[in-house]
């Protein structure tokens, strides 16, 4: 575990487990989390002989609660300088609804040699919000409820999130963990209330089409079919037709925390694609 402090004096939390002879895997999570959100998958391919990393993107977790920089480019910025700093070649960038944005808008700028392949899961790729453009996409009527409730009562908005559509705790027969929805809310207090006001634009709003069509890398798209967060018709479908590389996998009923509810069926399947 350790920081590193960008050229605008950000300092980014990491965590680094494993041998530095190891393949790298590099984790990154969605909005309002840290990357303790990866443990199950980073012990998981940790025990497997992978070395795998984790950041808090500025503003959340341990990083700095930064008032600026909250929007995609410079969270690819700061990955590109968390990767040089490693001295990361040949890693696989897995990434998590705001995560899957990020990684996206990184691998299309990464340096030849950085990245083998790609995972978004359950991410805000294409675009979120809805537009002529985007017709299948949410209001910004949605993303403007966001803002509301968090400027209204965070730590409310930051319980009533996971205790409901996040992990599908909301459906009928769903089995709550209380310790999951603790834990969510945990990560999300720990970040700045503005760097998370301002990340809804970021992966509401930014257009990832031409990231996607510019990756060269193989990439694969996991997204469970009940996510209610990001829906899935309007995300991993279309964002596998503007892949190069792109295969698509969906589970059938599984809602967006789906790395969380059911690691036992989507770590497999990551060391699946990473192997393959």
């Amino acid at each position: 575990m350790g920081t590193i402090t960008t050229r605008d004096g950000t300092e980014i939390y990491y965590k680094d487990w494993g041998s530095s002879e190891a393949q790298p895997l590099v984790f990154h999570h969605g909005w309002p989390l840290s990357a303790d959100d990866w443990d199950n998958q980073m012990l998981y391919f940790l025990h497997r002989g992978y070395r795998v990393i984790a950041h808090d993107r500025r503003g959340h977790g341990r990083s700095t609660q930064t008032a600026f920089g909250n929007e995609m480019d410079t969270y690819a910025a700061d990955v590109a300088e968390l990767a040089t700093a490693l001295d990361l070649k040949n890693a696989v960038h897995i990434g998590h609804s705001t995560g899957g944005g990020e990684v996206a808008h990184y691998v299309a700028r990464a340096e030849a040699g950085r990245v083998a392949k790609a995972v978004l899961i359950g991410a805000v790729p294409p675009i979120m919000v809805k537009s002529d453009k985007n017709p299948g996409g949410l209001p910004i009527e949605v993303f403007d409820s966001f803002r509301e409730a968090l400027v209204a009562n965070r730590a409310q908005f930051f319980l009533d999130v996971p205790a409901g559509p996040f992990y599908g705790f909301n459906r009928e027969g769903a089995k709550p963990s209380q310790g999951v929805i603790e834990n969510w809310w945990r990560q999300g207090m720990m970040g700045g209330a503005k760097a998370h006001y301002d990340c809804i634009k970021a992966f509401s709003e930014t257009d990832f089409t031409e990231d996607l069509k510019s990756i060269d890398v193989p990439v694969l798209v996991m997204h469970g079919t009940d996510d209610q967060i990001v829906p899935y018709a309007d995300s991993a479908p279309l964002s596998v037709k503007l892949l190069k590389h792109g295969t698509l996998k969906s589970y059938e009923g599984l809602p967006h925390g789906m790395c969380t509810t059911h690691p036992e069926i989507i770590n497999p399947d990551l060391l699946a694609f990473i192997q393959g």
